[in-house]
């Protein structure tokens, strides 16, 4: 049984289709992982034991009645605690929403569901996916299994960390600046960010409304495809859904290849805070890419620069509209309401002790950004800003296929370590931000350990908007031609809990 926990999601989901294991034994086999190893690695805010095993038992009857499976059928799943699931927990790892019960399911959890992937439950996360490390989740921070001192990036640490941890083969996360992408790259997993629109944010808690996109994580690119397929698709309940078809990602993660592809390289995304073990991997792995056959173009994207300011401005002046609707009176923690007190008095202190301190920090700094006498100073000028990085990007893709890059600047760093320097943890969404932005698609997937510290780093993969299915070709080789010479990092070399 502890051998299942080692398979690629591919892998579980064939031996389930041939009968050779029950999607039942699947699902006790990683809820006995994570009884084993969670208390330590803290990846789970909640797990729906009898949910996940009344799922798996479903899957095996339809495989006893001869009904096809899906793709992913039986394979279990660590899902964010960000997207609604009817009659479980939804927290955003916030105090505000803690013991809330949705009473529907996001649509990404409504098509887990119906391709019968079995969702083992909730995972940890930056307070409503704000931060970089999961050290701002009211529910304490998630550890990284590389390292439990480390934390494992965040938003959507949890997920990454629970993928790292062998608690479970899939997860989904969302990005807003990274959110997918970061924890990745420092758990040494593979994470996606599609296309801004290709995937449903119906039920799943607004961050910031114009970036905010789910997508798959996974240990593999082909398990990362597989999930993707499940979970993209036009939605006519959400109106930034795009009406068009999902590109052939999972074709193209097995039948990888990058012979004749132009691959650019942003001079932008190197040089100062820049540790000399993630340089040195990416410079490998470009390479790599050159000995497989494709041509490396050096591009100059000047506008990049003001990405992380644009960011911290755009970000948090639609979050302080999205968090408005957490005032007390309608879901949620409620505070002070004893009958002497005004409405607005209630929602004050609800707020006060229902949202933590980076959350008040983001919502201070929009509200300002947005106020009269500021708006075009601070939030317009950086709408224009984000225009020229778009224009940047569309400039870039006219000469290169995928652009690629470090993921992050840095490998894992201690928990505690940037806690008091917010602007030292903003830095590690460098990488991450300009795609968001612009709303393209990125990837990031392990490329080895940095030599000084022995943690894992990331290579990111950006692909025009609609061209998703360029991020798994891509990745596809990398990950085929890297195994080969080196070894997968985390199949192989991932320290035991």
């Amino acid at each position: 049984m502890a051998d299942l926990i080692k398979l690629t999601a591919a892998e579980i989901a064939a031996k389930i289709a041939s009968g050779e294991v029950t999607a039942v034994e699947v699902t006790e086999a990683h809820l006995a992982r994570i009884d084993a190893v969670d208390e330590k690695v803290h990846a789970f805010l909640h797990v729906d034991r009898e949910g996940a095993l009344a799922q798996a038992r479903a899957v095996d009857a339809k495989r006893e009645r001869g009904e096809k499976l899906g793709p992913l059928a039986g394979v279990p799943l660590a899902l964010k605690d960000i997207f609604t699931t009817k009659g479980v927990p939804t927290t955003v790892g916030s105090k505000i929403l803690e013991g809330w019960i949705p009473p529907y399911d996001a649509t990404l959890t409504k098509r887990l569901k119906d391709a019968d992937v079995v969702i083992l439950g909730k995972t940890n996360m930056d307070e409503f996916a704000m931060g970089s490390s999961t050290e701002n989740s009211a529910y304490g921070p998630t550890g990284n299994p590389w390292d439990l001192t480390k934390i494992p990036g965040g938003s959507g640490g949890g997920s990454s960390a629970a993928l790292a941890a062998y608690e479970a083969p899939l997860a989904i996360g969302t990005d807003t600046g990274g959110s997918i992408r970061q924890p990745a790259a420092v758990t040494g997993t593979v994470g996606v960010k599609p296309t801004y629109g290709a995937v449903s944010r119906f039920g799943m808690v607004a961050f910031s409304s114009s970036l905010d996109q789910g997508g798959p994580c996974a240990r593999t690119v082909l398990d990362a495809a597989l999930l993707h397929e499940v979970i993209a698709g036009h939605d006519p309940l959400d109106s930034t859904s795009i009406d068009a078809p999902v590109p052939p990602v999972v074709e193209a993660a097995r039948s990888g290849s990058v012979d004749g592809m132009r691959i650019g390289i942003v001079k932008q995304f190197r040089g100062e805070g820049y540790q000399a073990g993630v340089i040195q991997r990416f410079d490998e792995s470009v390479e790599l890419l050159k000995e497989l056959g494709a041509e490396i173009v050096e591009l100059d994207c000047p506008s990049f620069d003001l990405a992380l300011a644009a960011y911290y401005l755009i970000a948090p002046s639609e979050c302080s509209s999205n968090l408005a609707r957490f005032d007390a009176m309608r879901y949620g923690l409620r505070v002070g309401d004893d009958g002497t007190k005004s409405a607005e008095e209630v929602t004050a202190l609800t707020r006060e002790a229902g949202f933590g301190p980076e959350v008040k920090r983001r919502v201070m700094l929009g509200t300002y950004a947005l106020s009269s006498g500021y708006y075009d100073a601070y939030y317009g000028s950086a709408q224009k800003v984000r225009t020229l990085i778009t224009r940047d990007f569309e400039a870039a893709f006219e000469q290169v296929d995928v652009i690629v890059s470090p993921t992050t600047p840095t490998t894992a760093f201690a928990i505690g370590e940037r806690a008091d320097d917010p602007m030292a943890m903003y830095l590690a969404d460098l990488c991450t931000i300009p795609t968001n932005l612009a709303g393209n698609a990125a990837m990031s997937l392990p490329c080895g350990l940095a030599p000084e510290d022995g943690l894992p780093v990331g290579l990111q993969i950006i692909a025009p908007a609609l061209k998703d299915d360029r991020l798994y070709k891509v990745g596809a080789a990398v990950e085929a031609a890297f195994t080969e010479r080196w070894g997968h990092p985390i199949l192989e070399e991932a320290p035991s809990l």
